[in-house]
């Protein structure tokens, strides 16, 4: 789960990590309240989705009195912002972050993110902070430096010594910055979180550092013991499909293909996704509908997949342990007749009541293609959709 920069660097607060003033505005006179708030000089104003790339897609703009900020924010609240993550269809921005200016005198980038290679937590930095962090990864891998914390102690000053010397600080700064990098960790173990990306990290001509943006990305596992930051999610960032399925137990996962997945068990989806590859489709999503599905939880599933323009077709790939065949063939039969499901269904059911299922499918009078193995199931499909 993504926090918005604003909800990010209220969270950092909350532990004396170095920040500006700012405000959360829905509308452009909010705006010219909060920048006259702010005070004289400088105020920069934020458009709030969940993506990167905002500065060069014209969602952070510098505004020098309040009327100009004003007249950005009119301009800005209700835009489409398109950004190499948001893809064509860009993000609507509803909300900005309206922020005082500072003394910027160098801009560095710092995250913190699971590092699976090496089962810990790693820092990653760069000297080379700002717009261009992704650019400087490519053309100068040179300058991104990493410091591995090991999990067995935890985060210790020496991390933060080395860091600032890699980043060509003196024994002050480093000792700042090692401060600084401290409390980072304590978010991030505290609050079960993922990654926090801080870029820029801004060095001030005042001598002192300032977290100028913030990304925090919690781990969806870990939810159930962070309510207060569950209770941060913006549905209007989600895809609808997402929270949906969310809501119903489901895991799902949208990808570009055109074949519509529902199955039950992360490993069977894995491999129903690469039957569907092997014969040349492409698969439109991952969901696992888990081992205790219902005839309303398949129901859901239904919906979720036939909400998605790109799907031509549906495989149903159900292995019944706890799980029995003939339940399940039962939610498919229904679902399929309460939803009108006009794309091509192909069914492939083993397990717990296999025979009362496939009859119950048979005598359904739908347009049920039965498959007995995944190979037959992936074939089917595929020809299916391909006519």
């Amino acid at each position: 789960m993504n926090l918005h920069e604003y909800q990010s660097k209220e969270l950092m607060a909350s532990y004396g990590l170095p920040l500006l003033r700012g405000y959360l505005c829905y509308s452009a006179g909010e705006v010219e309240s909060a920048a006259d708030r702010l005070g004289a000089g400088l105020c920069v104003i934020k458009a709030q989705v969940h993506a990167g790339g905002r500065g060069k897609a014209g969602g952070v703009k510098l505004a020098k009195t309040s009327a100009e900020a004003r007249t950005i924010a009119e301009k800005m609240i209700g835009m489409r912002l398109v950004t190499p993550q948001t893809g064509a269809q860009g993000k609507l921005v509803r909300k900005v972050y309206v922020e005082a200016g500072c003394n910027i005198d160098k801009e560095y980038y710092i995250s913190l993110l699971l590092d699976r290679a090496r089962r810990c937590i790693s820092i990653v930095a760069s000297s080379a902070g700002g717009m261009d962090i992704e650019q400087v990864a490519h053309t100068a891998p040179e300058k991104i430096v990493r410091v591995a914390i090991d999990p067995k102690v935890g985060y210790q000053t020496f991390n933060g010594l080395n860091l600032g010397f890699k980043l060509g600080f003196d024994l002050e700064r480093s000792r700042l910055l090692s401060a600084l990098m401290h409390k980072l960790y304590r978010v991030f173990v505290e609050k079960d979180l993922s990654l926090i990306e801080v870029n820029p990290l801004v060095l001030t001509k005042e001598g002192t550092f300032v977290v100028l943006d913030a990304k925090c990305t919690i781990d969806d596992n870990a939810l159930f013991r962070q309510p207060a930051l569950q209770a941060l999610l913006d549905y209007d960032e989600q895809d609808p499909k997402d929270l949906s399925a969310a809501k119903f137990g489901l895991s799902y996962v949208a990808l570009d293909g055109n074949i519509g997945c529902m199955v039950n068990g992360a490993g069977l989806a894995m491999a129903t996704m690469d039957i569907i590859k092997s014969f040349g489709g492409e698969p439109a999503n991952f969901l696992d509908v888990g081992g205790g599905a219902s005839k309303e939880t398949v129901t859901e599933a239904f919906k979720i997949l036939l909400s998605d323009s790109k799907v031509k077709g549906i495989l149903v790939n159900i292995f019944g342990g706890i799980m029995k065949c003939d339940v399940i063939a039962a939610g498919i039969v229904a679902a399929a007749k309460d939803l009108g499901v006009t794309v091509p269904l192909v069914v492939r059911l083993q397990g717990t009541n296999v025979d009362k299922g496939r009859e119950i499918l048979s005598q359904s009078g739908l347009r049920i293609v039965a498959a007995d193995t995944m190979d037959d199931a992936g074939r089917k499909i595929v020809e299916a959709v391909a006519k």
